[in-house]
């Protein structure tokens, strides 16, 4: 797929935009005073494979944080400010990699300079967040509600801002909880500028319906070309966010460094236990890292055949399976040892 072009802005160790890989993002969800399980929490994300972590600055307090967060873990760290430059100034002079800050809600136009000078200094890149619940009172009277075309009015309004100060190093979210106004939103902004775009459904909800609501609205603009940074946002543990983003980038393509499993749903012929099977395929797979498509099908009749496109794959009988390769059978295994045969196939890949 062609993705849009995008101003390619640095961010920390890394890039967003361009030609840059879309990174994944999740936000820290343990109070700001508690330091220790912030640090914890950075660094489960970060084995997880997170590529930029988000953390609020709600207080003075908060921006010590940064230096322990920042030893702990080699990503990319987003301060999350809201009204108070102060705490801008403070996460970019501490040495924040990104700041997420609306420049309309700061004040007059010395504190926006005085935030866009620090960030232009220091090569910190601003991520504007708008979403339906935040819209300025002059544009929600305009439009009546929070539509598309106003989410995206408030957001370049609040990139204006910035660029008043010759500041450019722009990020864009433009989020709602409706998944529909949520892809209008973004459309619009892909047509209007060449900032970068984070997306993200926000409240989504818990683990369930946030993956499905994430899925659509994340999945069908970046099957369009459209978003550079993603956020699935669960009432869940952070770290669940990371695995469904990832998830969502391997089902359209856009993560290669892994297994792609593929599974049949079962019906009357499925002699064996195919469910309890495919889930732990799945999980002994988690940790692998070649780019291989690895198929579990209920029936030796049609499963070979069905699958053909996988590298690896098994496909079940009565008390026994079959272990194949690109559609044709290796050989016929008793049903304990599948998973075991099957593991050693894809060790030799």
């Amino acid at each position: 797929m062609e993705r849009r072009k995008s101003k390619k802005i640095k961010l920390g160790n890394t890039f967003i935009g361009g030609d840059s890989p879309i990174l994944v993002q999740s936000m820290l969800n343990v109070p700001a005073s508690n330091i220790e399980g912030s640090v914890e929490q950075a660094k489960e994300l970060a084995a997880a494979g997170c590529q930029v972590i988000r953390f609020a600055i709600p207080n003075e307090d908060a921006l010590n944080l940064l230096e322990p967060i920042k030893k702990a873990v080699d990503v990319p760290l987003v301060a999350d400010i809201h009204f108070d430059y102060k705490l801008a100034l403070g996460a970019a002079e501490r040495g924040i990699d990104k700041i997420r800050i609306n420049p309309g809600n700061i004040g007059d136009d010395s504190r926006v300079k005085a935030v866009a000078d620090i960030c232009k200094q220091k090569n910190i890149p601003i991520r504007i967040g708008v979403n339906s619940g935040s819209l300025e009172k002059h544009i929600l009277a305009k439009y009546g509600s929070p539509t598309p075309e106003a989410m995206v009015e408030s957001a370049l309004y609040h990139a204006h801002l910035l660029e008043k100060f010759d500041f450019d190093d722009i990020v864009i979210s433009i989020k709602s909880s409706n998944v529909e106004t949520m892809i209008k939103s973004y459309e619009l902004a892909a047509q209007k500028c060449d900032y970068p775009l984070h997306l993200g459904v926000t409240e989504a909800g818990t683990e369930r319906m946030g993956i499905i609501k994430s899925a659509i609205g994340i999945g069908s603009l970046l099957t369009h070309g459209i978003g550079d940074t993603i956020r699935v946002s669960l009432t869940d543990a952070p770290v669940k966010e990371v695995f469904a983003a990832f998830d969502i980038l391997k089902a359209i393509g856009l993560k290669k460094d892994c297994p792609y499993l593929i599974s049949c749903p079962t019906c009357g012929r499925t002699k064996i236990d195919l469910v309890g099977l495919a889930k732990q395929v799945e999980e002994r797979l988690k940790d692998c890292k070649k780019p291989i498509k690895v198929a579990v099908m209920g029936c030796i009749v049609n499963g070979p055949g069905e699958a053909k496109e996988a590298d690896i794959g098994i496909a079940g009988g009565d008390g026994c399976g079959l272990i194949f390769k690109k559609g044709e059978i290796l050989r016929k295994v008793d049903e304990k040892d599948l998973l075991d045969e099957l593991m050693k196939e894809i060790d030799k890949l």
